[in-house]
């Protein structure tokens, strides 16, 4: 069964889309069966992947909103091993239509349970917001990453979101664990920086990655080609630096703390 982590953090611009998208193509380059989930709206990690939205028949929205059947919304991308479901516009009015539906908080849940046998990992790319979509990513998740940007305001909001995690995990989904956060735009000529990195590590109630990634103009440029960073710029720093994400992750699959125990 495939682990289901998903990258939430309420605040735009912390590097959510940037890391579910180079997390997903290194895992696939380490020989993992990968699914990313675009759950945001926006569809920047469908974008980022080189899925040009507009050729796009049926997405997410389909599966979740109308019942379609969840193979019917899984596309290939150019990495072997790495396939996606893309978000469209038609995902930003599922909230307001999803508040009358049974089960509104499982229905990512339901659509990625049919699927799960089939991948090692599943990640999903969340909006920025703690809206229903944000929930249903939660409740259909194992973990969660929380990308946190190393900046000033990078604690503000923080407690909001492990405050609603803390619900979710009490009301919906018990087994939801905070699987680590991911320290980002990390610049290590700024002081300022380095003691948000040192704060995260000293109060965050749960695993920080080791592997911080650098505030990068590769990494920003990348998501335009439609490329991961891995094929965009193999030998830049945040190349390296998602390369590691991706290895913690593997060195955590629940198979090998098993046999560390």
């Amino acid at each position: 069964m495939s682990q289901i982590l998903g990258f939430v953090n309420q605040k735009g611009g912390v590097g959510k889309t940037t890391s579910t998208i180079n997390v997903a193509r290194y895992l696939a380059e380490f020989g993992k069966r990968v699914l990313l989930v675009d759950l945001d709206p926006q569809g920047n990690a469908s974008s980022g992947l080189g899925i040009e939205k507009e050729g796009i028949e049926k997405n997410l929205y389909h599966a979740m909103i109308l019942g379609t059947p969840p193979q019917e919304i899984i596309y290939a991308t150019d990495t072997e091993g790495l396939h996606i479901i893309p978000a469209a516009q038609d995902l930003a009015g599922a909230e307001i239509e999803m508040i009358h539906l049974d089960g509104r908080e499982f229905r990512l849940h339901n659509v990625l349970r049919v699927l799960r046998p089939h991948y090692d990992y599943i990640l999903i790319d969340s909006p920025p917001s703690l809206g229903l979509l944000t929930i249903n990513g939660l409740v259909a998740s194992d973990g969660v990453i929380v990308p946190v940007q190393t900046e000033y305001y990078a604690l503000e909001g923080l407690s909001q979101l492990l405050g609603t995690i803390d619900l979710v995990r009490e009301r919906l989904q018990p087994e939801l664990k905070i699987f680590g956060a991911l320290l980002t735009l990390y610049d290590r000529r700024n002081r300022l920086a380095r003691q948000v990195v040192n704060e995260v590590r000293a109060h965050f109630p749960g695993p920080v990655f080791e592997n911080v990634v650098p505030r990068s103009v590769r990494l920003a440029e990348a998501p335009s080609f439609g490329k991961s960073i891995l094929d965009f710029d193999a030998f830049s720093k945040g190349a390296r630096a998602y390369k590691g994400v991706a290895r913690e992750i593997i060195a955590r699959e629940p198979s090998k703390e098993g046999e560390e125990e």
